[in-house]
């Protein structure tokens, strides 16, 4: 009898010990349920560790005429079960709208959008002279990566998605390694780890495409190790305090501080759309020249080997115009931007059927026609 009641102090003792640990492995495990996922997606920071960033001083946008949005609007944001768009011509906002519960104030987890916000970073250290340049190997800027599956693959691999690296991306399987990557997050473990013990290639470095998000954390190795400094430190610095950001934006961490790089930004809507204007701008903002220029127009044209339409983190759709480029996350999350006409578009959503045929094509296919009544 005293045997039994020692294990089950000593069981109660370690629900405590880990009690953050396992209430944030039972959030993962229910951040896409149907029920609640769009209160999760507004609500990253009660059910992970982040880190928070200052938004500097905001100059709000400005209002423009109304625009008038194309038949189907509304069915659209009802299928795609849309949380918050924000649509800027020529720097103005012309549509907003929130919806199914959420706030204009809500900061709403980025996905994989976030990952085009670390290719501005990188512009800007590589002109700075702060990170190495494309041709240089990751394992020469992080010794961790050396006889992992990234020795070998160079900082040009990682920006364009051609590591070669065995990765199964599949967000809708449990067993997956991005899902097994999330684990390693919600546990407070380290990220860093889980990257240098990847072991298997499926392909040669920089010959083929294939999209794995663990290449983009591995851009952040690159950035933390060459500067010294926290990716959320440096965004804050060089991108979002000059900015003037309408709500302090965060960053989910793992246990040991490191940021989510790959999906973990979180931002309010009209944020979103101000990181498409400052691309819409080539990189200027209020006058200021933020990120170079020449590294954006680069990023954003296609860049992957065999044709793929991707560039430096950024997603080139497929029958592009001049300046046509967006940033993509999963459920639904966009920043379509269409230089030609001062269009940004900025879309926050809780889709669960995103990767439906047709899906992301139709999406597009909205995007252009609310860029074509301009």
């Amino acid at each position: 009898m005293r045997g039994a009641l020692v294990l089950v102090v000593l069981a109660l003792a370690a629900g405590l010990w880990k009690r953050d640990e396992i209430l944030r492995l039972i959030a993962v495990n229910s951040l896409f349920a149907e029920d609640r996922i769009v209160a999760n997606f507004s609500s990253m920071d009660r059910m992970f560790l982040t880190r928070e960033m200052a938004a500097g001083t905001a100059a709000p946008l400005p209002q423009g005429p109304p625009a008038e949005l194309p038949p189907g609007f509304d069915d659209w944001l009802a299928a795609r079960n849309v949380t918050a768009y924000v649509v800027l011509q020529d720097g103005q906002i012309v549509a907003e709208d929130y919806l199914l519960g959420t706030r204009a104030e809500d900061l709403r987890i980025s996905w994989s959008v976030a990952k085009s916000a670390l290719s501005l970073l990188y512009g800007i250290l590589l002109e700075e002279g702060a990170v190495p340049g494309l041709d240089s190997l990751v394992r020469d800027a992080v010794p961790a990566l050396r006889g992992s599956a990234y020795d070998g693959v160079r900082i040009r691999d990682v920006l364009t998605m051609s590591s070669g690296i065995a990765f199964n991306e599949d967000y809708l399987d449990y067993h997956s390694d991005i899902n097994r990557m999330g684990r390693v997050l919600a546990l407070g473990r380290s990220m860093d780890d889980f990257a240098a013990a990847q072991d298997t290639r499926a392909a040669d470095p920089g010959v083929v495409w294939q999209y794995v998000s663990i290449d983009t954390h591995v851009l952040g190795m690159v950035i933390r190790a060459a500067t010294g400094r926290s990716v959320p430190g440096l965004l804050q610095e060089r991108l979002f305090a000059p900015m003037g950001l309408e709500r302090a934006p965060y960053y989910l961490i793992d246990g040991h501080g490191v940021a989510f790089v790959l999906g973990g930004l979180n931002l309010s809507t009209r944020d979103f759309a101000r990181l498409g204007l400052l691309v819409a701008q080539g990189g200027q903002w209020q006058g200021r020249q933020l990120v170079p220029a020449d590294w954006v127009a680069e990023s954003t044209r296609p860049q992957a080997p065999g044709g793929a339409l991707y560039g430096y983190q950024w997603w080139v759709p497929q029958g592009a115009g001049p300046g046509e480029v967006l940033a993509r996350g999963i459920y639904g999350q966009y920043v379509y931007i269409d230089s030609a006409r001062d269009v940004v578009i900025a879309v926050n959503a809780a889709h669960r059927q995103f990767r439906a045929p047709g899906v992301g094509a139709g999406n597009l296919a909205m995007f252009r026609a609310i860029a074509d009544g301009f």
